[in-house]
C-alpha cells in the first residue's frame, strides 16, 4: 500500500483510508472467492492505483457516468495504450461489481463504461528461411551453443511462451513419445508433439553441455535449461539471447520469443492445419485468439481462391 499512499498524498486522511480498506478487501476477494493467481490479483491493484489517483479528493458514492467517462480519457492522456486501457476499465467493471455486492454502492455507473477500440495487431512473423537461419545461429564458437540450440528449437518446435519454457524441467520432456507436457497460464497443462530435430538437439544438450553446467551447482536443478551457475535460466536471460542470435542472422530489431511462437502457428496454418489444433497446442483458452494467425498468411488464401474460384 505504500505505493497507494505516495499517489494519494494529497488525499484527506479519511479518504486515504478508505482508498486503502477497499483494495485491501477487494484483493481478499479476488483471492478467497474469485481464486485468482496473485499475479492477477496484482495486476487489478496496480489497475486500481491509477483509478484512485485520478479519483482524487471525490468519493466513490456518488460518481455519475459522465464522471466516470473521462477516466478513459486521462489514462489515454497518460500515454498509455488501447490494450491498457482497456484492461483498466475491465479492472474497474470488476471492483465496482465487488463495491455493489459489499452494498458500498447501490448502482453500477462503471457498466456503462465504454472502452477504446482495439485495432487487432498482426504479429511479426519469421519466414521459413529466417527461422532455420535463426535455428542454425548458434555456433560452437558460442559459450553454450547446445544449450542456445536447445533453447530455440524448442521454441518453434512447441510454440509455447517463454515463460513456459524457463519453466519447463526434465520430468515434462517425454523423447521417446515425441512430446513435452508445457504448463501455460493459470498453471493449465497441455501436450505438444516435438519434431525430429528439436529432439536432436535437446539429446545433445543433455548428453554433452546441461551435466557440466548442473556440476556447478551444489544442488540439482529440476528445470530443463540451466544458467552458467547451474540454476534454472531467466526469462529475461532467454529474450536477450533470442536477440542476440536475430541480430546475428540480420533480422528485425522486433523479433522476441514471442516471434518464434507467432511463426510456430503462421507455419503450421499455411501447411493446411487445422485452426483448432493450432489452438490446442499454443494453449490458447479461445479459438478467437488463435484465429488472428489465419489473417497473416495471405498466399495461402490467394491459392485456394486461385484453385476454386470460377473467374480466378
Amino acid at each position: 500500500m505504500k505505493q497507494v499512499r505516495k499517489i494519494l498524498k494529497p488525499r484527506r486522511d479519511s479518504a486515504l483510508r478508505e482508498v486503502a480498506r477497499w483494495q485491501e478487501d477487494f484483493a481478499d476477494y479476488l483471492r478467497s472467492e474469485c481464486h485468482l493467481a496473485d499475479n492477477t490479483v496484482e495486476a487489478y491493484s496496480r489497475d486500481l492505483t491509477r483509478f484512485f489517483a485520478w479519483l482524487g479528493n471525490r468519493r466513490l458514492q456518488g460518481l455519475s457516468i459522465s464522471d466516470l467517462a473521462g477516466y478513459p480519457a486521462w489514462l489515454i492522456e497518460q500515454s498509455l495504450a488501447p490494450k491498457s486501457v482497456t484492461r483498466h476499465v475491465a479492472s474497474l467493471k470488476v471492483f465496482f461489481r465487488y463495491l455493489q455486492l459489499e452494498g458500498a454502492l447501490t448502482d453500477n455507473q462503471a457498466e456503462l463504461l465504454g472502452s477504446p477500440k482495439l485495432w487487432q495487431r498482426v504479429p511479426q512473423v519469421l519466414s521459413v528461411s529466417q527461422v532455420e537461419a535463426l535455428l542454425a545461429s548458434p555456433r560452437r564458437a558460442d559459450p553454450h551453443w547446445l544449450r542456445d540450440r536447445a533453447i530455440l528449437e524448442l521454441l518453434y518446435a512447441t510454440g509455447c511462451r517463454v515463460s513456459e519454457l524457463a519453466t519447463l524441467q526434465l520430468r515434462d520432456m517425454h523423447l521417446a513419445e515425441r512430446t513435452c507436457l508445457c504448463r501455460g497460464k493459470g498453471d493449465k497443462q497441455r501436450i505438444v508433439p516435438l519434431g525430429t530435430q528439436a529432439i536432436a538437439a535437446v539429446e545433445r544438450y543433455l548428453q554433452k553441455e546441461r551435466p557440466e553446467l548442473a556440476a556447478r551447482r551444489g544442488s540439482s536443478c529440476k528445470e530443463l535449461i540451466l544458467s552458467v551457475r547451474g540454476a534454472s535460466l531467466r526469462r529475461e536471460r532467454i529474450w536477450e539471447l533470442i536477440k542476440k542470435y536475430a541480430t546475428r542472422i540480420g533480422a528485425p530489431n522486433e523479433i522476441s520469443p514471442h516471434s518464434l511462437r507467432h511463426s510456430f502457428a503462421t507455419h503450421l496454418l499455411a501447411g493446411g492445419a487445422d485452426l483448432r489444433h493450432v489452438q490446442e497446442m499454443l494453449g490458447h483458452a479461445s479459438i478467437v485468439t488463435t484465429q488472428i494467425y489465419t489473417h497473416v498468411d495471405h498466399t495461402r488464401l490467394q491459392k485456394v481462391h486461385r484453385e476454386f474460384h470460377p473467374r480466378a
